[in-house]
């Protein structure tokens, strides 16, 4: 009573109706009437609904008009967003879904809160949140919010792939694959053109080239890198390993190598000066000219062609290799910056058989086409020797692998980045691609090239990658 009385004599003040001393009766009487009594009642209910009605209506306009970030997702890549309702302050949503994902690639996970899936479409996607909030009648019409999903196109599909010209006179495959035996254990090599030349429709100018001497029991394999400046180096690179090989189908004899291995015999069961030494120099002699061998072949070609020596520009790197009833004797050659490693059986040591010309700035590398290599006081040092019960792996590879998968020179000689390597080529990274090193796999070439594909921003220069193991 006492309130229904406050009520109308509020509501006759805001009037300007004042209730003078001599009405007070006729007040009392009027504020006691069950009329005036039930009509304030259903005023006062009607203004409770109205502010039911204003703080749903705010809150609703809050949750729309509040800023929902979530990562952007790239197409072909596996994505995944927690929508946190916790973090969005969003405890009194009693239902939500998002509705716009279809063909999107996507799906929500409502109780977890996670957006996830692998986006197939690019753009700003415009997902509706359609939702209710606590206070609103179950059939209520949902309330509809966008959030903004913005999914870039996939990397990949921005490059083109152009076919190169196959009725130019070096024209060659633009990827190359192959696997075979090497000694008692095998070998796989692909070597692809990269994107940055499939882009514009010119030549792979990487290559590779291997051979088992079984009569004298010598396996050989090359790997070389045209420099991407030199007009002609997919010719060089192509020499450069063919020669390498015809070198020894000419040279590598049982006379010489058998005193050789009467040797690496000796330095077994007993390294000394004299056999280091000998060992030295016949690594030097023969190798040194199996490289100046292809130097002079790729100096032919300049001058059968009429065109600079340096249009050849290109690295050049081999090893050659036996197994004796001790162990393998593992040799190498290296000009350039593609890396030669020895892992050891069990994958705790890395040996890097060779240093890379590797500079500040452009101009570092040096290349097989390059006299004064021959001459140099440093020439000795390219070489290396190794002499070890077993091995692993022995991978020879170019910058193209090198430069996104261990980044830097240093990272060459750690043995837990080239366990990463491995791990990445047997299935750890992000198309899940993986080799299956096993004697049986006849389809190992065909994972090596499809592993080479993977993507690393800013590089996409061409993959050689040569593996005996």
């Amino acid at each position: 009573m006492d309130e229904t009385k406050r009520y109308i004599q509020s509501f006759l003040s805001q009037k300007k109706i004042d209730i003078s001393s001599r009405k007070a009766a006729l007040f009392e009487e009027f504020a006691s009437n069950e009329t005036n009594i039930n009509a304030v009642k259903i005023i006062q209910e009607n203004q409770k609904i109205i502010m039911q009605n204003w703080i749903l209506k705010n809150r609703i306009d809050d949750i729309l008009t509040q800023t929902v970030l979530i990562p952007n997702g790239t197409v072909n890549k596996k994505y995944q967003a927690k929508i946190d309702f916790a973090a969005l302050g969003w405890n009194d949503i009693v239902f939500f879904e998002i509705k716009g994902l279809e063909n999107s690639g996507l799906v929500f996970d409502l109780n977890d809160e996670i957006l996830y899936g692998v986006p197939e479409i690019s753009g700003d996607l415009k997902l509706k949140a359609m939702f209710r909030i606590e206070g609103e009648a179950e059939d209520s019409v949902l309330n509809e919010k966008i959030i903004t999903l913005i999914v870039n196109p996939d990397p990949k599909s921005l490059w083109k792939n152009l076919e190169s010209d196959k009725n130019d006179p070096f024209w060659k495959a633009d990827v190359a694959t192959v696997s075979d035996k090497f000694l008692d254990k095998n070998i796989v090599i692909a070597s692809k053109r990269g994107r940055s030349h499939a882009n514009a429709g010119s030549f792979r100018e990487d290559d590779f080239a291997f051979k088992n001497f079984k009569e004298i029991g010598w396996s050989v394999v090359a790997v070389s890198d045209g420099a991407g400046s030199a007009s002609l180096s997919r010719q060089g690179s192509k020499l450069a390993c063919n020669s390498v090989i015809e070198y020894f189908e000419e040279n590598l004899n049982a006379a010489v190598f058998n005193e050789f291995d009467a040797v690496l015999a000796a330095h077994h069961q007993k390294i000394t000066e004299e056999t280091s030494k000998k060992i030295s120099h016949f690594v030097y002699h023969n190798l040194s000219k199996a490289a100046y061998f292809a130097h002079q072949k790729i100096v032919e070609a300049a001058l059968k062609n009429e065109a600079d020596l340096k249009n050849f520009h290109a690295t050049l790197i081999f090893a050659m290799v036996k197994k004796y009833d001790f162990g393998y004797a593992v040799l190498t050659f290296g000009i350039g910056d593609c890396p030669i490693g020895l892992l050891d059986k069990e994958l705790t040591e890395i040996k890097l058989m060779n240093w890379l010309d590797v500079g500040d700035f452009g101009g570092g590398t040096r290349f097989i086409t390059m006299p004064e290599i021959f001459q140099n006081d440093k020439f000795s040092s390219r070489f290396g020797f190794k002499l070890v019960d077993d091995f692993s792996y022995l991978m020879l590879m170019t910058d193209g692998i090198y430069d996104p998968k261990f980044v830097v020179e240093a990272s060459l000689e750690k043995i837990e980045k080239w366990n990463e390597f491995l791990n990445d080529l047997q299935g750890n990274n992000e198309d899940g691609i993986k080799l299956e090193f096993n004697k049986d796999n006849t389809e190992i070439a065909a994972q090596l090239s499809d592993w080479m594909d993977f993507w690393s921003p800013g590089n996409h220069d061409d993959r050689t990658l040569a593996i005996i193991y």
